[in-house]
């Protein structure tokens, strides 16, 4: 890889940069040197509750400066791919502020009345009088899209069902299996690529899941780094059929090699 072809980055959120509400150690010089250096990069979130402006917040008050156009999440994935398949179409939608704001962007009409789609992302309360009216319009129609797979996430107090949990559940009443737009779907990185003018080729992945982050990088072209300040840990890559291209403690082991971070 020379320098005519600089490394595109593209990184996992949570896990990768922060953990919980604090900042990964070196991450904010990881991130400088990538600045310095004119290297572009994407951070990504298969969250969908969140809009790129509250992000951008979120990790602002970590102590990370990150602009709203280098972060991409399912929600905004998942409309971009609403605006190629069906344009100016509508949805019912189970979820958020990210989820709702990047269907409005795209000029989609929000319904419960006989909806192109029922949409299922990330919420913070999952009602059973939600759940129902979503399995309804699918049995009445409504294609269904998922924004990512995750079957849990973490809190404070504990694991949380996620929107794979959920959508589960509407597929066991239903017989009618989503569409995940998010991780692992390679879909989420090639418009990310598509987005930065980069070729995978010269774009690697860094992530703290094997199942999301390192699959969805690996079936993309890309070369992958594990990173073990999220959920891995070192016997983590050896559990699964596939491995990542390497295995590193966190980005701040980056930092002096964002050049060439698979050398010596």
């Amino acid at each position: 890889m020379t320098e005519e072809t600089p490394w595109t980055y593209l990184m996992d959120m949570d896990g990768v940069l922060v953990h919980e509400e604090h900042m990964v150690p070196g991450a904010d010089r990881f991130l400088a040197e990538l600045r310095e250096q004119g290297r572009p990069f994407m951070v990504f979130t298969n969250n969908s509750i969140f809009t790129p402006r509250d992000l951008r917040a979120r990790l602002h008050r970590t102590g990370l400066d990150i602009p709203e156009s280098a972060i991409w999440t399912s929600a905004l994935a998942t409309a971009q791919f609403l605006e190629k398949q069906r344009p100016g179409g509508s949805a019912h939608v189970v979820g958020e502020s990210g989820l709702t704001t990047a269907l409005h962007n795209i000029g989609y009409v929000l319904t419960d009345r006989d909806p192109d789609y029922v949409i299922l992302g990330e919420t913070r309360t999952y009602s059973f009088e939600a759940i129902t009216k979503a399995i309804r319009l699918v049995e009445g129609g409504a294609r269904f899209i998922a924004t990512n797979p995750d079957e849990k996430g973490p809190s404070r107090e504990g694991t949380l069902p996620a929107t794979g949990a959920v959508a589960a559940l509407i597929e066991r009443v239903t017989g009618r299996a989503p569409y995940y737009v998010g991780k692992p779907n390679p879909l989420m990185m090639r418009s990310a690529l598509r987005a930065l003018g980069s070729h995978s080729e010269n774009t690697l992945m860094i992530g703290d899941r094997m199942d999301t982050d390192v699959r969805s990088g690996l079936e993309s072209g890309l070369q992958t780094i594990l990173v073990l300040t999220g959920i891995s840990d070192e016997n983590t890559a050896e559990l699964f059929p596939y491995r990542p291209t390497k295995v590193i403690n966190s980005v701040g082991d980056l930092v002096g090699n964002t050049a060439d971070p698979f050398g010596a």
